[in-house]
């Protein structure tokens, strides 16, 4: 019996981290990831009472048991490759995720039934069905408890899914041995094969990885890691040098000057003396060596959250040229921490605060273009200071951009009681990333001489006040619609993001 119980904790930690790399996997591929983990959560719970009801069709549960779990090492063991590679080869990855979160799921839900069946079966005394719930119900809370601090820290999702698969398929071994006098040739074959097949992916799970890094990024990787917070790919062809970030593209050599010198330059104009910036995000430090170019600029914090992305742009040499060595410019603090508690602190005033974060593909992103947020960030402005963000594309997150612009616009200005900040949308076009759009903001309108010129450190390649000019005009694509406030109370950016996306790629 304490063998069965034992294996009862072991499938619900695999079971509920198959789930969680399912959903893990799909938000990095697909974006949104409450629709995702909703998704997911949904159909591996209705397959798991699927499977809890064929199970009476069993005959053998001591056997049933041992296939279920050979089973579940192969599909769950590859089903993080299966979606990567379908992601790889076809763009897709619908297929591969339902089907094997399906079959997964249908596998976890007979274990329950089949294990207490064999536990009558052998009449063990003190049997109580209440135990092996205990011990699935501990089971769950120990990967979910696992996977974000220790699984995919040091595995990563590939890694991590062959592991629990050969976790699986040790149970069924254990078990086969067990129930030696019932189980067949066959089962021991199929065991066998299946071992070794999920072993020697396990061993050779690091060339997997490249292999699918391959299929999907078109140029060679000079760098990929998983940390804590994200995936890392840094790629390379020729002179041309990309990062990615959970697949992500976050910019381009050839055409970030573009983006980066947009998002700067006119928000450092805005300001009669630009001495103390605060970057929230940005950590490859391009955006870094944009505000250094000022020589009013005195100390510049930047916050970006994951300490290896501005380890990377910092330590290695051929990326720090790609930001002109500007975290290592004693002006520069770097400081690893999230931007919302950063920003709820205590600390100084800023008289730049330069927000380069991420897309609001999901609700944890959102919230860092929401109204409470930016009440934050107004708090930390000094008096006659601005506020610039990056704001998603016009064209393909129309209605995404003018939800971000209307947020602001509705954020009360420290400056004057009863008013809102004064917003300036603006776009440029990025090759990377299409017609990319930032919104300026200020607790007190500029004087009409600041709005219309633009006072540049020399040296740029793109902006200039024609560019400026032009920047601050939208067309009949990209123009003003109706879009609600975003709030962390409701969060529509993040569902026209999604949907703006959606309409144009898929």
């Amino acid at each position: 019996m304490a063998w069965l119980l034992v294996a009862t904790f072991l499938v619900a930690v695999a079971g509920l981290v198959y789930e969680l790399i399912a959903a893990t996997a799909s938000s990095y591929l697909l974006g949104d990831s409450v629709r995702q983990f909703s998704l997911v959560i949904g159909v591996f719970l209705s397959s798991m009472g699927l499977g809890a009801w064929l199970s009476r069709f069993v005959g053998d549960p001591a056997i049933g048991f041992i296939r279920a779990q050979i089973a579940l090492g192969l599909i769950g063991g590859f089903s993080a490759v299966a979606i990567f590679a379908a992601y790889a080869g076809y763009g897709v990855i619908g297929l591969p995720l339902y089907g094997s979160l399906i079959a997964i799921g249908a596998l976890s839900g007979m274990e329950i039934p089949l294990i207490a069946r064999v536990l009558d079966q052998i009449g063990a005394r003190d049997f109580r069905f209440e135990n092996v719930l205990t011990f699935d119900y501990l089971g769950a809370l120990a990967a979910s408890v696992a996977f974000p601090l220790l699984i995919i820290p040091h595995l990563g999702l590939m890694s991590a899914a062959l592991a629990f698969g050969c976790l699986n398929l040790a149970v069924a071994g254990l078990s086969l041995w067990l129930f030696r006098a019932r189980a067949g040739r066959g089962s021991w074959i199929a065991w066998a094969l299946a071992l070794g097949l999920s072993a020697g992916a396990l061993a050779q799970s690091e060339r997997i990885v490249s292999a699918l890094d391959a299929a999907l990024y078109q140029d060679d990787i000079i760098l990929a890691e998983r940390t804590p917070y994200q995936a890392i790919t840094i790629t390379r062809f020729r002179d041309r040098v990309r990062l990615f970030l959970d697949q992500s593209i976050q910019f381009d050599s050839r055409d970030e000057h573009r983006y980066h010198e947009a998002l700067v330059h006119p928000v450092m104009a805005r300001v009669a003396r630009p001495a103390r910036v605060l970057i929230l995000g940005g950590g490859d430090g391009m955006a870094a060596r944009e505000v250094l170019r000022h020589p009013a600029v005195e100390s510049v914090t930047l916050v970006d959250l994951d300490p290896r992305v501005t380890q990377i742009f910092r330590d290695h040499d051929d990326l720090a040229a790609l930001n002109g060595g500007s975290l290592r410019d004693p002006r520069l603090r770097v400081v690893n921490a999230d931007a919302w508690t950063f920003l709820a602190g205590d600390g100084p005033a800023y008289d730049v605060i330069i927000a380069d974060l991420p897309d609001p593909r999901n609700l944890a992103l959102s919230k860092l273009y929401s109204r409470e947020f930016y009440q934050l960030m107004v708090q930390r402005l000094a008096f006659g200071g601005a506020f610039v963000t990056q704001a998603g594309s016009p064209l393909y997150a129309r209605q995404a951009y003018w939800s971000i612009v209307a947020t602001l616009a509705d954020t009360p200005s420290p400056a004057a009681p009863g008013d809102s900040l004064a917003v300036t949308p603006y776009h440029v076009l990025v090759p990377s990333f299409g017609d990319w759009g930032f919104v300026l903001a200020q607790p007190l309108a500029p004087a009409a001489d600041m709005q219309a010129g633009l006072t540049l450190p020399p040296g740029l390649r793109f902006m200039s006040a024609d560019v400026w000019a032009t920047a601050q005009v939208f067309d009949g694509d990209t123009g003003p619609v109706a879009a609600e406030v975003n709030s962390i109370r409701n969060h529509p950016l993040a569902a026209y993001y999604q949907d703006g996306w959606d309409y144009w790629f898929e």
